[in-house]
């Protein structure tokens, strides 16, 4: 092992067994702990056991579950803690030193398997199986195991993914990470031998070089440099192939499927007989066609198994033999059942006809009306006892673990998914539900001792926990989720189904001999196109809406469920206030450690404790409090009114902070002034009615005595005042207050103690006698007006304190001169001079201190987490450790000076706009700039301006100094922990003032340091460090920065070399970690890599991989019998919705998700996973099993996500909790909003392809399932069902009107009364309208801000177009979902995240939603206008115009959303550089190296790529899609006026004879541009001439002649723009064939004119409205209204204009 390796997995190992040691040692002392820390001596016996049990839990699976013995061997003689910790080394070496190979983690249970036998061997001398003799291990180097066993491993996985071609290749030609893990798990891992064996199966590739265009043997390419991989026969996929095809649904989710097909297949059974009356359940006929769902179940099992095979037909060559029988067994029976079922069914019906009839003959005379029953009996025998294993966990935990032949072979044929859970209750509106629910029970831990274990397939995922499943269904699922789907079911039966049955019943009976078109069936029977036309988009709506109603139960369960976790309790600052007395106690509740004590406390006692945890609550309030002043949130004053002091003993009375006292004090001397009454007590009960203000009082009185005595030196004027003083307490005593004191004199008193503490306050100058003297005469002024004006016996004390100065009584300036002018500078006195002068100077009320948002967000949220159910805080040193790790790419770290000065297009700044959106905090920051005390420099100005804009932008700068607020939280925790009263009491910022505190730090900080590690992997820091580059060097310098500001940072990186390797110079590359020095970094490990580490998969992922090595976290231990997480969820902030209305709409939508979505997803439907969040990770669960994500390159592109999967599948649990909150950001502009969508939808379509989801979707329970699909991939592909109900819906009306069958059938008046179809369809509306979105929205929003907030908010995002903008990102869903899953194309798209809101130019938003909206949009729009102008649709029902209303707001928001949403999108110069800059991008030519930014040509050949390198199967699916467009130009021509009527074929073809002329013409005149254009310009233009002269002439004859008329002229428009764009289509589809003939340049010519077309069209509109001024003010108002209330001067920074005032 390399020695960088080695030094770095020691401290590994020894932080891990400090951690978990120092938990079990019962040492209170701080200096007792600090000892152990230093001097770990002697470890706990538990301490090693329990490190070996947690990280070899993996590798004990994975020996059980191939049958081999574990080489975990422990003799009896042998030191068992010692053997051990050389297991745990070995693994943490070979896991610290296997680069990629931490991805495959059998892989690494494989070598650590066969060196821990290496190692037992040499420790024992073992002797060898094969000579006999003593056990003689061979001389190694300190590289050979990187060379000899990693690098080869490297090889074959950096081999691999060269095939994948840039994530262009099929994912069936190359083998991911999942697939050479995988390998692991047959018993054939082990012919790999020890050492390797190079010519092992394992090492054998493709006899091809896969990358792209390439045509060279690989042979010669694997022979060259280092590659020591045999050549050969390339090994196929492992168990599982991911096709691309949207079976993959079908396949994961069959249960689902089969549910609602059987569902629906029985609701329409019983609507078709009269009309569903219930009655007719008991109907003999009914009965037995209800019986034929099983029929369909058979099919449909018919259909998976054949799938099985064909979807891992390129597995097979890997897959088992009894694997293989397995699958052609479950084939063999399921099409025996497909062929039995249909013959017993027809056998039992009377008469058949049809296909009956046919099924009926076979079987010879076998005539038994009951057969078909008992088949079905037969049929479900498997799946009863599928029904009875799930209800009875001991039973089926029992069976798998039986070694009986029968058991063992019926659960081997359960694995074949013919073991189903049967829902034998159907049809669910009517209250029987006799649909067939398929259940494949799931197993436990499949890696069980068995004897008879080689009949167990590996394709069932060997870790999945079945417990965590049961759990499940236990917790409420199993109701939500039937409630949800009877809903569904009885929604569609009432609302869909049965309305549409009578209907269609006449529809079939009718007869249609007049067509409007040429009708090529005309003879066709119960007019099926029609049935089709109306039936498919409800049957489309069917399969989608279970989506809303899951929305429906996510919003209602998940608000409630957030209520009783009491979110929102405290969401104001009014409701803070109300309950902050509370506030202490909740703290200590849940945050201040429990402290067992045997004897109760006295009354004296529970005061000193009570006040000791005010004093620790003071202690994180303050700190709190503090560092948001360091933030700018708050300015000093606020700062000073929100601050706790630290318990004092000469106070009395609990002493809370200002902001709560504020204008008490001004309160009660107007009560006393005003006072009519002549009993104390009733002033006293007035002042005591409020509790703040009695303490306020109390506290006031009580301070200024503490001031006056610490300020006098004198003993005599000390007197004076206790005297004052002890008159006060006497007369209240005796009830003589009023009566001893005028109250009138009070406001008069209270306006020089102001002025008094004011002095007090201000910094002495250089003349100190001056200042000395100012305050003597306001204190000789109090007194003066204490004992003249307030007092009635006041001449009195003065006599009693001066017996000795009679004659002196008159001069007044001998007494109180003499004062500790010293104390004016000691900061706890002048704390307590500026907090009683706040008590007497705020007058106002202190109800909206913070002003800031941000801070009373932070300020309710953390008060409101102290109530909530968070479980009880250990002490730091029974803390489980953590490590942060931040993957970190090119971001911007730190801004420089020059690009806060940099203006943008608009003359606009970074900084000038950041003035604009924060200005309280910029004003806040200023203040903080001009404190004297702080002494900042104009360098270090300049360096806090740039600080103060990164900090606001999303910057890595900003998430380091959030990060390492948790190393400053554990500090203060300690202090908190083992600090005595003494240093309690007198504050955390005092600790470095006594020798004995500075201990107690230093302990606080080693503590801190085992509990916390923060690892950067700042990937191209080296690269950074190395380059000449100006952004290179700043980022660099940055980092570097903030290494040196944050000493326990650390920063990983990839650093590559050239080095000379046996005689070569080659590239050799490191993971170094780093930290900062002095001025420099220090390097303190470096680990050699057998290759580039993200040369293989995804780059974050892989990233995260290289620097996991660095981080330091224990495992997780479980107590009192709960079950520990292996992910722990949090909630986000989301901290960018106040840049734009867009920024908000993301805002609000990424805030449902985290807070109301993933709470309903861990509790109670277990299906949260890992999305990317700030979740907190087991280390060593998922270090041993693969890492904290996966990265196989495309097929991962979502890589967080697949460590959820990874986690439950491996037996892992996940939770949710909210009493936590991590801020992170969001895309704030529409172009990187709709990148990001587009990324996710990408991901999600691989998911759907990926053995994750195969594996969950199948070992799931039915409900956890069905939770499963509809909040993963099932969202996107309902959002993809949504707008293909749309397509289905306006191409079957189409069909219908240019047919003439619809207006044939409206005729009927039944059928017009019908409004089924519209009812049905506006379901669909509902989704299209984002209400799915909205509702958790509103309910999150009402939970805890408050449901009048929450609607008012609806409103306003209403009328800023929130409906548009989610409709159009519906859109993007539904593309990048789709495209895919046929063609791929899935690939990472930075989008920027900057804050700076910018005009993006027209061409821009084109190239970016082309296809993905505008072609569609333009599509759903010629269809409209289609049925419109041609249909007779139901023009009198609201409900149909509503669904139509709803059909162009699609289409609108599809086509105008990026110019609406688009910053300055109608300023008029805007308008006309864009159009210049539209132009000047059509008309530039393409080639190698122009980017598609630059020219039509280069864009347009890109927006192609995936028909490139998609399948065959995916160019003949692009083909049968292209032809939709022919049928405008079929079914228009038949209604040309020129027509006459005919319905004549000729007439098509006529028209396709027009088509081709317009085509050969543009043909023509484009060739005649490009050939004598330039050299033959008059030839040109008489060409052109001849070609107008001819079109005028042949428009005349057919005007004159043959009737054409001008309304055919806008026909022929919409019926041969369509034929067109599907020429274009097809062509695009086969552009290897057209290339081939030199038909290419065309197809380019014929699509630039369509652009230049759709261009126009879109453009129009801008440019109309760009006319009036009052439009571009509007949609400024529109983008930026909450900016605006806030102060943001929008309409200044778009026109580029600066406000003198404020930019400075």
């Amino acid at each position: 092992m390399k020695k960088g390796n080695v030094a770095n997995q020691r401290e590994h190992l020894i932080l891990l067994l400090a951690n978990i040691d120092i938990r079990s040692k019962t040492v209170e002392n701080y200096e007792l702990i600090w000892t152990l820390i230093r001097n770990l001596l002697q470890l706990d016996t538990r301490t090693v056991k329990d490190l070996t049990e947690k990280i070899f839990k993996n590798y004990s699976s994975w020996c059980r579950y191939l049958h081999c013995t574990s080489n975990l061997k422990v003799t009896q003689d042998a030191d068992r803690q010692q053997l051990e910790l050389l297991y745990i080394g070995l693994y943490l070496l070979i896991w610290g030193e296997a680069s990629n190979i931490r991805f495959i983690p059998e892989c690494i249970c494989y070598i650590f398997h066969n060196m821990a036998g290496e190692v037992h061997g040499i420790l024992f001398g073992n002797v060898q199986t094969v000579s006999g003799g003593t056990y003689q291990p061979p001389a190694r180097s300190e590289e050979s195991f990187l060379r000899d066993v990693v690098t080869p491993i490297y090889e074959v996985m950096r081999k691999e993914a060269r095939r994948n071609k840039g994530g262009k290749a099929s994912h069936s030609a190359w083998r991911n990470y999942d697939d050479l893990n995988e390998y692991f798990w047959s018993d054939k891992c082990f012919k790999l031998g020890w050492p390797m064996d190079p010519k092992a199966a394992f090492f054998v590739h493709t006899d091809k070089i896969l990358p792209a265009n390439s045509k060279h043997n690989s042979i010669s390419m694997y022979l060259q440099g280092r590659d020591n991989v045999n050549s050969g026969k390339r090994k196929p996929k492992t168990n599982f192939v991911e096709v691309r095809t949207f079976w993959h649904l079908y396949r994961s989710f069959d249960r689902m499927w089969i549910f609602f097909i059987l569902a629906l297949q029985a609701m329409i059974i019983v609507a078709w007989h009269q009309q569903g009356s219930l009655s007719l359940l008991f109907d003999e006929d009914v009965f037995k066609s209800i019986l034929s769902i099983f029929i369909t179940s058979a099919i449909l099992n018919f259909l998976q198994a054949t799938l099985d095979i064909i979807l891992s037909w390129h597995a097979w060559r890997s897959l088992k033999f009894s694997q293989i029988i397995r699958y052609l067994l479950k084939f063999a029976v399921a099409a025996f059942w497909v062929i039995i079922l249909p013959i017993g069914y027809s056998r039992s019906v009377l008469n058949p006809t049809g296909l009956v009839r046919y099924f009926s003959t076979l079987g010879g005379t076998w005539r038994n009306q009951s057969s078909y029953n008992y088949f079905v009996a037969i049929y479900l025998i498997p799946n009863i006892l599928a029904a009875l294993l799930f209800l009875l966990p001991p039973l089926r935990r029992t069976m798998e673990r039986s070694n009986w032949r029968i058991i063992t072979f019926l659960m081997w044929w359960a694995q074949a998914s013919t073991f189903r859970l049967v829902l034998c209750t159907a049809v669910c509106f009517f209250g029987m539900i006799l649909t067939c629910v398929y259940y494949p029970p799931a197993k436990a831990l499949c890696w069980k001792r068995n004897a008879r274990g080689r009949f167990f397939s590996v394709e069932i995922h060997i870790f999945l926990d079945h417990a965590a499943s049961m759990q499940a269904s236990i917790q409420l699922l199993c109701g939500a989720m039937l409630t949800a789907v009877i809903n569904h079911s009885i929604f569609h039966d009432h609302s869909l189904i049965l309305p549409l049955v009578a209907p269609t019943k006449l529809i079939m009976t009718m007869s249609v001999g007049n067509y409007e078109w040429h009708e090529f069936f005309p003879n066709v029977t119960h007019n099926i196109g029609v049935v089709i036309a109306v039936w498919a988009p409800i049957v489309l709506v069917y399969f989608m809406d279970t989506q809303i109603w899951y929305a429906i139960f996510a919003t209602i369960f998940g608000g409630i469920y957030g209520a009783f976790s009491h979110l929102g309790e405290i969401r104001t600052l009014g409701m803070l206030r109300s309950r902050f007395e509370s506030v202490p106690s909740a703290f200590c509740k849940h945050l201040v450690p429990l402290v067992k004590e045997k004897t109760k406390r006295d009354h004296h006692q529970n005061d000193s404790w009570e006040r000791k945890n005010l004093a620790k609550f003071s202690q994180v309030w303050n700190e709190f409090i503090f560092s948001m002043r360091t933030e700018d949130l708050i300015s000093n004053r606020e700062r000073d009114l929100l601050l706790v002091p630290y318990t004092s003993s000469i106070i009395t009375v609990v002493q809370w902070p200002p902001f709560l006292l504020a204008s008490k004090i001004p309160i009660a001397l107007d009560m006393a002034k005003d006072f009519k009454g002549k009993e104390d007590a009733d002033l006293f009960k007035k002042i005591k009615g409020d509790d703040y203000m009695q303490s306020a009082v109390v506290e006031c009185y009580e301070t200024l005595k503490a001031i006056l005595d610490d300020l006098l030196e004198d003993e005599g004027d000390k007197m004076i005042i206790m005297q004052i003083f002890q008159e006060v307490i006497l007369s209240i005593q005796k009830r003589r207050f009023l009566t001893e004191f005028r109250m009138s004199g009070l406001p008069l008193l209270n306006d020089k103690l102001e002025k008094f503490l004011k002095h007090l306050l201000e910094k002495v100058d250089e003349d100190e006698e001056l200042y000395k003297s100012q305050i003597i005469n306001i204190l000789q002024d109090i007194v003066e007006i204490i004992t003249q004006d307030i007092m009635n016996n006041g001449h009195e004390i003065l006599e009693k304190a001066h017996p000795y100065h009679t004659e002196n009584q008159s001069d007044k300036k001998e007494k109180f001169e003499r004062i500790n002018i010293r104390l004016t500078q000691t900061t706890s006195w002048r704390e307590k001079v500026v907090r009683l002068y706040l008590l007497l100077s705020v007058k106002e009320s202190a109800i909206n201190v913070p002003t800031n948002l941000e801070a009373r967000r932070r300020i309710t949220f953390f008060t409101n987490s102290l109530y909530m159910n968070m479980p009880y805080a250990p002490k730091v040193r029974n803390m489980l450790s953590f490590s942060v790790l931040t993957p970190y790419y090119k971001e911007d770290v730190l801004y420089s000076e020059e690009e806060l000065r940099e203006e943008n297009e608009d003359g606009i700044t970074i900084l000038f706009y950041l003035q604009k959106i924060y200005p309280d905090e910029w004003k806040n920051f200023e203040e903080r700039m001009s404190d004297p005390k702080s002494g900042y420099s104009n360098k270090d100005k300049t360096e806090c301006t740039r600080q103060w804009v990164s900090y606001r932008g999303q910057t890595l700068s900003r998430t380091v100094r959030g990060m390492m607020y948790y190393k400053d939280a554990l500090q203060l925790q300690c202090f908190l922990d083992f600090a005595g009263d003494n240093a309690i009491f007198g504050g955390y910022r005092t600790i470095d003032m006594n020798k004995e505190n500075r201990t107690l730090k230093e302990s606080a900080q080693a503590l801190t340091d085992l509990k916390f590690t923060y690892v950067v992997s700042c990937q191209v820091y080296g690269a950074q460090k190395k380059s000449s580059e100006k952004k290179d060097q700043s980022c660099y310098n940055n980092i570097l920065n903030l290494m040196i500001m944050y000493p326990s940072l650390r920063v990983a990186y990839i650093d590559e070399r050239e080095e000379t390797v046996n005689g070569k110079s080659a590239k050799v590359y490191y993971s170094v970690l780093v930290k900062g020095g002095d001025k420099l970094d220090e390097e303190i490990y470096r680990i050699k890599l057998p290759g580039p580490p993200t040369a293989i998969g995804e780059g974050k992922p892989e990233n995260q991989n290289h620097a996991i090595i660095f981080t330091r976290e224990e495992f997780r231990k479980a107590h009192r019998g709960q079950r520990t997480p292996t992910i722990l969820g949090l909630r986000e902030h989301i901290f960018t919705g106040s840049v734009s209305s867009l920024a908000w709409f993301m805002s609000n939508q990424e805030t449902s998700f985290v807070t109301i979505g993933q709470r309903v997803l861990a509790n109670p439907l277990r299906v949260r996973f890992h999305y990317g969040h700030p979740d907190i990770f087991d280390r060593i669960f998922h270090l041993t099993r693969g890492g904290i994500s996966k990265a196989s390159k495309i097929i991962n592109l979502s890589e967080d996500i697949f460590s959820g999967y990874n986690s439950t599948l491996r037996g892992g649990y996940i939770t949710h909790h909210e009493y936590i909150q991590v801020g992170k950001g969001r895309d704030v502009g529409m172009n990187q909003i709709s990148l990001f969508e587009a990324k996710v939808a990408n991901g999600n379509g691989e998911q759907t392809l990926s053995r994750d989801v195969y594996r969950l979707g199948r070992r799931f329970d039915f409900y956890r399932m069905l939770s499963f699909y509809f909040t993963t991939v099932g969202f996107y592909f309902s959002s993809m069902v949504t707008v293909l109900t749309v397509y289905v819906f306006l191409y079957g009306r189409l069909y219908m009107v240019l047919s003439g069958l619809e207006r044939r059938i409206l005729e009927d008046p039944t059928i017009r009364q019908s409004k089924a179809l519209e009812q049905a369809l506006a379901t669909q509306s509902v989704f299209q309208l984002g209400l799915l979105l909205v509702l958790p929205m509103v309910m999150e929003i009402g939970l805890e801000r408050g449901f009048r907030r929450a609607i008012g908010d609806f409103i306003i995002m209403q009328l800023q177009l929130a409906s548009v903008f989610f409709t159009f990102q519906l859109g993007t869903k539904a593309h990048y979902y789709g495209r895919t899953i046929l063609h791929g194309g899935s690939k990472y798209r930075a989008t920027g995240r900057g804050f700076v809101v910018f005009h993006a130019k027209f061409a821009e938003n084109y190239r970016l939603y082309s296809r993905s909206h505008f072609v569609k949009g333009l599509e759903l729009a010629i269809l409209l206008v289609v049925y419109q102008v041609y249909g007779e649709s139901y023009r009198s029902s609201n409900l149909f115009l509503f669904i139509t209303f709803s059909m162009w707001f699609l289409v609108a928001s599809w086509l105008f959303a990026p110019l609406v949403f688009n910053p300055s999108g109608f300023e008029w110069q805007k308008t006309v550089d864009d159009w210049t800059d539209w132009k000047r991008w059509m008309g530039n030519r393409g080639g190698i190296g122009i980017s598609p930014d630059k020219s039509w040509e280069s864009w347009w050949d890109g927006e192609q790529e995936h028909l490139k390198f998609t399948n065959f199967r995916g160019r003949v699916l692009e083909i049968i899609l292209a032809f939709r467009f022919f049928i405008y130009q079929y079914g228009i021509v038949y209604h040309l006026d020129i027509a006459h009527g005919s319905k004549n074929i000729l007439v098509y073809g006529l028209s396709w004879f027009v088509m081709a002329t317009a085509l050969l013409v543009l043909k023509m005149v484009s060739m005649g541009r490009r050939k004598f254009g330039t050299d033959f310009q008059l030839m040109f233009r008489i060409l052109k001439a001849l070609l107008f002269l001819g079109f005028v002439s042949v428009m005349t004859v057919l005007f004159v002649v043959c009737g054409l008329t001008i309304r055919d002229l806008f026909a022929s428009v919409l019926a041969f723009l369509p034929t067109g764009w599907a020429l274009l289509l097809i062509g695009q589809a086969c552009r290897p064939c057209l290339k081939g003939i030199g038909f290419w340049e065309s197809i380019m010519e014929l699509g630039r004119a369509y652009e230049c077309v759709m261009g126009l069209v879109l453009f129009m509109p801008v440019v109309v409205l760009a006319w009036f001024p009052f439009v571009s003010e509007f949609q400024t108002r529109l983008l930026f209204n909450q900016a605006f209330s806030r102060g943001l001067q929008i309409s200044m920074i778009l026109a580029g204009k600066k406000d003198n005032a404020s930019s400075s």
